[in-house]
């Protein structure tokens, strides 16, 4: 059921009349529309906006009725039992039908809370109009955004989607083969020494005490008759995203960098979900270098810009600096090789052509600042032409790191797959 709030104020009183959602919505959930529509909601700019007759608006209420429409015609949002009947009924419909359906969809999507506008599209005096059935609702006015909740459930579709894939179900934290004292109790007690926690194992502080005392009462305890319970010892780590989003990453017929925000979205949330006591930050890399907030991630399109690597291998230091974990790595995801650089008077210069010598030689420097630092960097490649191929041999060389050789399709599969297993490296 939903709720029409119109005509609320006519006598001083709110009223609320109810309309079932049946033929409405085609019993379409919203959590399947988002899913469908996910490619569009984390757009990266693949229509290319810097074309002369360039004029897509993403966030135009119009161009989410048009995607809506198209989520509709593929099938995939009805069972398939059920998708030649409701394809053939969604064929049979009207364009006012069509449209108010997608209408309906749309106000199903911000009452779930995972769009919000403003406007009523129920209102036939809305920007909605009727349209023809190549134009599915126009609604020049009307403009909508992602929430966060929006954000968070593509985080989640994206990661469980990457874990059915490589037959991964559950996880936990980063195990090891060492063994300390803590809350969480998996190994057999030891006896209490200064500076462990003290996670009393009762049942052998009492059999202690009762072997050296005998069975009596009062029982008399000694200090060497505590004992604590051992734990696994669970490292932490802290990892930076090196995201290239230059313009390379939306060109060639291909689109790379929405793949590339996707995983970097379900490797988020993984950590928010099933590491909690590792940290993960993103940074966006291109004429420069940036830090994002991973909330912002999915609203980041790419630009006309060059390859700055060495600024985001700074940026990445300055972070892993600030964070006290036991392992600290970089997952640097590029398609191209390093074609730009700061200067120490804050220009930028550009050489797209070949590996530049000035720019590789700095880059490497940073590479090198890193294994000083004990900072890991992982690489993960989306072209495989020979001037990325030698810098990236040239980076693991350095920092003793591992690169992929990957595409968009088998990149999370790849960049989760590394990142847990790191859960059984030895810390000393």
């Amino acid at each position: 059921m939903r709720a029409d709030p119109r005509g609320a104020q006519r006598h001083g009183m709110k009223r609320i009349t109810y309309r079932k959602y049946t033929d409405e919505d085609l019993g379409i959930s919203a959590e399947d529309l988002m899913q469908a529509l996910s490619d569009y909601f984390l757009q990266s700019g693949y229509q290319d906006p810097y074309s002369s007759w360039y004029s897509f608006d993403p966030n135009a209420m119009e161009e989410l009725l048009r995607q809506i429409q198209q989520a509709l015609e593929s099938g995939d949002l009805f069972p398939d039992d059920q998708r030649q009947e409701m394809l053939e009924r969604l064929m049979g419909m009207s364009p006012d039908e069509l449209n108010q359906l997608l209408r309906n969809l749309a106000e199903k999507l911000r009452q779930e809370g995972f769009i919000q506008f403003d406007g009523d599209l129920q209102e036939p005096s809305s920007a909605v109009g009727q349209g023809r059935a190549d134009q599915p609702g126009e609604a020049p006015e009307i403009r909508f955004e992602v929430t966060d909740k929006s954000l968070d459930f593509l985080g989640f579709r994206a990661l469980k989607d990457l874990m059915g894939a490589i037959g991964k179900s559950s996880f936990g934290s980063h195990d090891t083969r060492e063994l300390a004292t803590g809350v969480e109790a998996s190994g057999s007690s030891k006896p209490y020494e200064f500076g462990d926690t003290l996670n009393l194992d009762i049942s052998a502080t009492l059999f202690s005490a009762m072997q050296r005392e005998g069975v009596k009462l009062p029982l008399e305890m000694d200090y060497r008759d505590l004992h604590v319970h051992q734990s696994e010892y669970q490292s932490s780590c802290a990892t930076v995203i090196l995201l290239d989003c230059s313009h390379s990453m939306i060109l060639y017929g291909e689109d790379r960098f929405t793949p590339a925000k996707k995983v970097a979205m379900a490797l988020g949330h993984l950590v928010k979900t099933q590491y909690p006591g590792d940290s993960i930050r993103c940074v966006l890399f291109h004429d420069s270098a940036e830090e994002l907030r991973m909330e912002e991630l999915a609203r980041v399109q790419v630009g006309p810009y060059h390859t700055n690597t060495r600024d985001g291998l700074l940026l990445a230091q300055k972070i892993l600096r600030q964070e006290k974990k036991d392992m600290k790595q970089i997952i640097m995801i590029t398609d191209g090789k390093p074609s730009a650089l700061t200067l120490d008077d804050g220009r930028i210069y550009k050489n797209p052509f070949g590996l530049d010598p000035m720019v590789i030689s700095k880059t490497l420097e940073e590479v090198g600042r890193c294994r000083k630092q004990g900072i890991l960097i992982n690489t993960f490649m989306l072209a495989q032409d020979y001037a990325l191929v030698q810098f990236v041999q040239k980076v693991t060389e350095i920092c003793r790191g591992k690169a992929y050789f990957t595409t968009p399709y088998n990149l999370g599969q790849y960049l989760l797959m590394d990142y847990m297993n790191r859960k059984s490296r030895v810390i000393h």
